[in-house]
This record gives C-alpha cells, sequence and structure tokens, in this order.
C-alpha cells in the first residue's frame, strides 16, 4: 500500500507499523468467521421465535380439535407437543443463553484478544485497505471517510 493510499485510510482501520499482509489476512479471517457466528445467532433467535410461536399455535389447535370432537387427538397434541422441550432438558431459551454464554462469548473474546495484541485493537484492517485498493479516488460514491 502507498502512503496516499494508506493516508486516505481513517486511523481506526489502518495497520500498525511492522503489521505484516499475513496478520492482516489472517485477523480479516477471524473477523471474516465472528461475522458468520454472528449470522449463526441470529438464525439460532429466529428458530427460538419460530419454535416459540409454534407452540403458542397449538393452543389453538388443541382448542379447534376439541371443538370439532376429536379430543383424542387433541390430548395428543395437547400432552405430546404443547411445551414440549426442543432438546432434552431445553425449550430454545435455555438453548440461546447456554450459546451466547459460551461458545458466542468465547468467539468474541478471543477475535478481541487477536485485533488487540496483533492490531492495537483495530478492526477490519484488511476491508479497509481492499476498500482502498477497489475504490476511484474523487468519484462521487468512492469516498474513503464520509467526512471525504
Amino acid at each position: 500500500m502507498t502512503g496516499s493510499e494508506s493516508d486516505a485510510l481513517a486511523d481506526i482501520h489502518s495497520r500498525l507499523p511492522g503489521t505484516d499482509d499475513m496478520t492482516v489476512e489472517a485477523l480479516g479471517e477471524l473477523s471474516k468467521a465472528l461475522e458468520t457466528i454472528h449470522r449463526v445467532r441470529g438464525h439460532l433467535y429466529s428458530a427460538h421465535q419460530l419454535v416459540g410461536g409454534a407452540d403458542l399455535t397449538l393452543d389453538r389447535v388443541v382448542a379447534l380439535l376439541r371443538r370439532a370432537g376429536h379430543d383424542r387427538v387433541a390430548d395428543r397434541v395437547e400432552h405430546e407437543l404443547l411445551g414440549r422441550n426442543v432438546l432434552p432438558g431445553r425449550w430454545t431459551f435455555q438453548i440461546m443463553e447456554e450459546f451466547d454464554d459460551g461458545y458466542y462469548a468465547a468467539f468474541q473474546e478471543v477475535e478481541r484478544y487477536a485485533r488487540e495484541t496483533l492490531a492495537g485493537g483495530r478492526r477490519h484492517i484488511y476491508e479497509a485497505e481492499m476498500k482502498e485498493r477497489r475504490r476511484t479516488p474523487g468519484m462521487p460514491g468512492h469516498e474513503a471517510t464520509p467526512q471525504e
């Protein structure tokens, strides 16, 4: 990267002196992996809400079956599905808490540790440098920073 390119990068996204390309790439990949885990967390929360909604819908299913005279089927829905654990001993909120407090928290902490240790805590160095290589200086919509 040339001096003029690095001058255009915001300080919070520029590499520290002496930081090599492989380290920047490794931190970029770690950031990408963390972003994937953020998406996983979102999907888990979607599953949590979908399962909860389906469980609440079962109340209506049971009531409709009973009104239609299908008590045996209603009993089975009520006793086997309504309020059932999705995993042994766990509803989805418990899965979310375990994920958030365990794997998710550990992943975030390790990523933060790597950034602080290798890049002074700076984030998205790899992406900022890619942006600088790919943009057209002076072209509207290609500004290096919001202040440019």
